[in-house]
């Protein structure tokens, strides 16, 4: 993007460096103390039916409390083994946190997520891995894409014996975590360091820049391994479908957040002076937030309902707004002006009709822009699937089609994460890998 105003570039060190300095620190030993022990340790706690991916948040808490921090850490990894990096950017107050019995008393729920990390980020720092590879089965399974739900696969595969080789499009592992993330929440390259954690149990090899379609197909997966995994994400983008969506200037807001991670402060990506998001979403937020962290002056998220309607939770929408974001609720976009440069955004007032559906109401009005990120979703691209023998896996409703076991249409290929229905949270994928890889297991069994 060539520069359009104040840019990131005119920002002095210590600016630079807040961009992507840690939005949220961690607690130091004795605060964690002190907010485990306010913990119930409830027996059928709620917080672990509001966890997907069912840690025992009682029992890892009371470990804190008792000084095991090590036995804390693999209570939480026994079960999430990205749980550091999940206690980083997990919407904890919409899960564990919100089913928190102090939550209901006192409105004010035990720090799980923060209590997670007190755990993971001390066993991370003083040990290499605390599971052991069971002996070799002999077994090869491929896993498509080195996200979340890919590395959970493989690693709770490796745990069973079977020798894991994911293929990533990307030159570095970790997905989202690693290119989709705000910088200020996951720094100090800790994407990658989890990713170093989790391969050192061994029997997982990353082979990276190979990607399903173009340089390998799944019939040739399924000839050469005894199991697929497919994580694939979303490698799609909505448009906005409005005129003007090509003019410079506008771009996809997943683009800028992974530009700015992979740039670092010595690079960062350009900014206008007056930027404009379009969308509701954790998307949305993070590449709000960033923006004026750059330095932009005025930057405006638009979206097209009201505030409990937008997938960014409370807490996420608060942050934006205390870092100078602000959010207009009830509009959608209706063209873009300028050219060959974007000017500025025309947008519709919308509302709810009796039946709880969106309309527009016939008025408009026009923010100016000179950056328009658009963050309206990522979509599923099924391409890739595409066999040459004509089988094909079924796709329903823009997502591949699994049973409980995560389990594809077709035997012996399992998919998670994204590219599945439910929620896009980092969590969930690394639930569906886990769930996949010990169905992997007992078909690799017979």
């Amino acid at each position: 993007m060539k520069d359009m105003g104040e840019s990131a570039s005119y920002l002095d060190r210590t600016r630079l460096a807040s961009v992507f300095a840690e939005a949220h620190p961690p607690l130091d030993h004795h605060p964690a103390l002190v907010e485990a022990s306010r913990c119930y340790f409830c027996y059928d706690a709620p917080c672990v039916e509001a966890c997907p991916t069912a840690i025992n948040i009682p029992q890892f808490i009371r470990q804190i409390a008792s000084g095991n921090l090590r036995g804390s850490a693999h209570t939480i990894l026994a079960e999430n083994i990205l749980g550091g990096s999940c206690a980083r950017v997990c919407p904890t107050e919409v899960l564990c946190q919100q089913a928190c019995v102090r939550n209901a008393e006192e409105g004010r729920p035990i720090e799980i997520g923060a209590l997670q990390r007190h755990a993971t980020d001390w066993l991370m720092h003083h040990e290499p891995t605390p599971f052991t590879r069971a002996p070799t089965t002999g077994r090869r399974v491929a896993v498509v894409g080195a996200g979340p739900a890919g590395l959970a696969c493989a690693h709770r595969l490796a745990l069973h014996g079977h020798d894991a080789v994911i293929f990533d499009a990307k030159p570095k592992p970790g997905g989202l975590n690693e290119y989709g993330i705000a910088a200020y929440k996951l720094v100090d390259d800790f994407a990658q360091r989890e990713v170093d954690f989790i391969l050192s149990v061994g029997g997982v090899t990353i082979e990276h820049e190979k990607s399903l379609g173009s340089d390998f197909d799944l019939a040739s997966l399924r000839r050469t391994f005894d199991a697929v995994f497919l994580g694939l994400g979303l490698a799609g983008v909505r448009a906005l479908d409005a005129l003007g969506e090509t003019f410079a200037g506008v771009r996809d807001a997943v683009d800028f957040i992974a530009e700015l991670r992979q740039a670092g402060p010595d690079a960062p990506p350009t900014i206008g002076r007056r930027v404009v998001v379009i969308g509701g979403g954790n998307t949305a937020i993070d590449a709000a937030t960033q923006s004026r962290l750059l330095g932009a002056e005025e930057v405006t998220i638009v979206y097209r309902r009201g505030p409990e309607h937008m997938s960014a939770t409370g807490k996420e929408q608060r942050w934006a707004q205390v870092n100078g974001v602000v959010i207009r609720h009830w509009a959608t976009p209706t063209r873009l002006l300028g050219s060959p440069a974007v000017t500025g955004v025309e947008f519709e007032r919308t509302r709810a009709d009796d039946a709880g559906r969106l309309t527009v109401t016939g008025e408009r009005f026009v923010i100016e822009a000179d950056t328009v990120l658009k963050a309206i979703g990522q979509t599923f691209v099924p391409d890739p699937l595409r066999m040459p023998d004509g089988v094909a896996l079924v796709v329903e409703e823009g997502r591949i089609r699994v049973d409980a076991d995560r389990l594809t249409s077709i035997a012996g290929v399992y998919a998670g994460g994204d590219c599945v229905a439910g929620e896009d949270l980092t969590v969930r994928a690394v639930q569906d890998g886990k769930l996949a890889a010990e169905a992997i297991h007992r078909y690799l069994a017979g």
